[in-house]
């Protein structure tokens, strides 16, 4: 019941952020920017932000492997794609991270390092985002003049610290030590091999520190070409918007869409573009159009996760389907 009223929730929230957006803007206005918008930028959009998705999935692999979780890149693709549509198109009150954790958990047998890689996996990505921010911030106060943005450069350093700060209490065998000694209480010694596990997982990543800055630097890859889908989505509308300004806000947008109050983030993504790009004098009605447009890729760009998800959904009763635990072993 409670997982009813949360979806209930979140589809009238998504549908009353959409219809407040455009009760202030003229909607014949809108429809004539995206009726003239250029097809051949949507469609090469919708590539760039398909070739994203498979760059995030690289990453996740990348920390997968620290794990010493040996699974097919084929399997991460198919995973990161069924969390994609999770958390962009289905409404119910389930994360996309929680769905392709527990997919990878149920391929592999190996729970703790599974859901233990996606919590690195987003944590990296969301430090890559607000690096950028950050960067992008200075340039455009200092380089172009936008004095009036400087409380953005604080935001992005403030929850950069933020998520790097969660990132080395994580990493911190002394913390995880310490809470450790809560599970010998009777109460919690049956679950004490469980955080056992998953402290073990953190610390995986204290001894391949290497693999996290590569993570990183693919994280930063990823982020480019979702940079450039924006991008394009502005060029099919008439253009005039510097790349600049997408390298600061797209990362920003991303920060504001964790806040899980909307199906997929829609209706708050049509609300976030005309705000932080009002701030630098994008007209209003180009950046709701480009707003719609942005949610037709992503639900686009996902649906191929829903066919992945519908098609292997009955896989684990059928033992021939299934893959076999053994291709997941710890290579040492």
């Amino acid at each position: 019941m409670r997982d009813r009223v949360f979806t209930i929730a979140k589809i009238a929230i998504t549908f009353g952020l959409i219809a407040y957006v455009f009760s202030k803007v003229d909607l014949q206005a809108v429809a004539t920017s995206l009726l003239h918008a250029n097809p051949w930028l949507v469609l090469l959009a919708l590539l760039f932000y398909l070739i994203a998705i498979a760059i995030n999935g690289v990453k996740w692999y990348v920390l997968l492997r620290a794990q010493e979780v040996m699974v097919p890149f084929r399997a991460v693709l198919q995973y990161m794609w069924v969390g994609v549509f999770f958390n962009n198109v289905f409404p119910a009150n389930i994360g996309g991270d929680v769905m392709r954790g527990y997919g990878m958990a149920r391929y592999t047998d190996r729970t703790a390092e599974a859901a233990v890689s996606v919590v690195v996996d987003r944590i990296i990505g969301l430090i890559a985002y607000m690096s950028t921010a950050a960067v992008m911030a200075v340039i455009i106060v200092t380089v172009m003049g936008y004095s009036n943005l400087r409380w953005l450069f604080y935001l992005a350093i403030v929850a950069l610290i933020a998520i790097a700060a969660a990132l080395a209490v994580l990493l911190s065998r002394r913390l995880r030590t310490q809470v450790g000694r809560l599970f010998q209480f009777p109460l919690l010694a049956p679950f004490a091999p469980l955080y056992q596990g998953v402290s073990d997982a953190f610390d995986a990543y204290r001894t391949h520190s290497g693999s996290l800055v590569l993570a990183f630097g693919i994280a930063l890859t990823g982020l480019m070409s979702a940079n450039i889908v924006n991008w394009l989505l502005f060029q099919a509308t008439g253009g005039g918007v510097p790349f600049l300004y997408v390298l600061l806000f797209n990362p920003l947008i991303a920060l504001v869409l964790l806040v899980p109050i909307s199906v997929g983030g829609h209706g708050v993504i049509q609300g976030a573009y005309p705000f932080f790009y009002g701030l630098v004098g994008v007209p209003e009605i180009q950046a709701v159009a480009v707003s719609v447009l942005m949610s037709f890729i992503i639900i686009m760009g996902s649906l191929p996760g829903g066919v992945l998800w519908w098609r292997n959904r009955g896989a684990s009763s059928d033992s021939s389907d299934s893959p076999t635990v053994t291709a997941s072993q710890p290579s040492g």
